[in-house]
């Protein structure tokens, strides 16, 4: 069991993020303005990731093109740099992905051997998940805790399910470990995790690893249909989607580990 569990993933996204991070150090050392043609000598970056990480950056708000080819700090950098409203970023952020996927979103983490969702957004077209039975003791059954799961070494997973049954919730749960570590370790890198029905009768959900920080962390989404089409698509989304995640939360730069699910209220 757990025979290849890397401590953290590699996907596009997280490469993405990697370049995209590169690039917003050259713009914060360069605040009022540096042109893209030090921008490449300074990260090294070919032309066309140059570009994409720069766009990735002007839709975080992290950069803004003041004159052609010349770029200065984004409104959410600056706030960033004054240490105002971190947060504020990492909200706007998770409403633009909930609209982009049609669903319900999730930033959650595991932090000293729980799962942990640490935020959200929902709305009234895109209802969260209704937290019938913890989703510490649903890791198997969950596409976030899949994600989370995935990112953790041998004796991690093993610890995990000897604190927390394998219980079967629905007809659909696996309460296998050897056919629940099949599932995390064979699928192909930056594939979302998936959870078919398995938590709740009704609801399909896709969750994405990301590693922003000591503990493994994922951003996930829940639909409350079964219709695997909608799924597949929303999935795509939130997989293309999650470097802007990575970056909203390295700009709020601060704990993320008290617990705002579902079931903490809503906002």
């Amino acid at each position: 069991m757990a025979r290849r569990a890397p401590r953290r993933p590699t996907c596009s996204s997280l490469a993405a993020a990697h370049r995209a991070l590169r690039v917003l150090e050259v713009v914060h050392r360069h605040m009022g303005g540096v042109r893209q043609t030090q921008i490449a000598r300074e990260t090294g970056l070919g032309q066309l990731h140059l570009n994409q990480a720069l766009q990735q950056l002007i839709r975080a708000q992290l950069a803004t093109p003041i004159t052609p080819g010349v770029y200065s700090a984004g409104s959410a950098l600056q706030l960033a740099a004054t240490d105002r409203d971190r947060m504020g970023e990492l909200r706007d952020t998770l409403g633009y992905l909930r609209d982009a996927v049609g669903a319900a979103v999730y930033v959650a983490s595991y932090t000293e051997g729980e799962v942990s969702i640490t935020q959200y957004a929902d709305g009234p077209r895109t209802p969260a998940v209704y937290e019938w039975v913890d989703f510490r003791e649903a890791a198997h059954a969950s596409a976030v805790g899949k994600a989370l799961l995935a990112q953790l070494g041998p004796d991690e997973r093993r610890d995990h399910l000897n604190r927390y049954r394998m219980e079967q919730f629905t007809p659909h749960t696996i309460t296998s470990p050897e056919v629940l570590f099949d599932e995390l370790d064979d699928r192909r890198p930056g594939q979302p995790l998936l959870d078919l029905q398995e938590y709740t009768l009704g609801t399909v959900c896709a969750a994405v690893p990301i590693g922003t920080g000591t503990d493994p962390q994922c951003v996930a989404l829940s639909l409350p249909t079964p219709d695997p089409d909608r799924l597949q698509q929303a999935a795509r989304v939130l997989r293309n989607e999650a470097v802007a995640v990575v970056l909203a939360l390295l700009v709020a730069g601060e704990d993320l580990r008290t617990s705002a699910g579902p079931s903490a209220g809503r906002r």
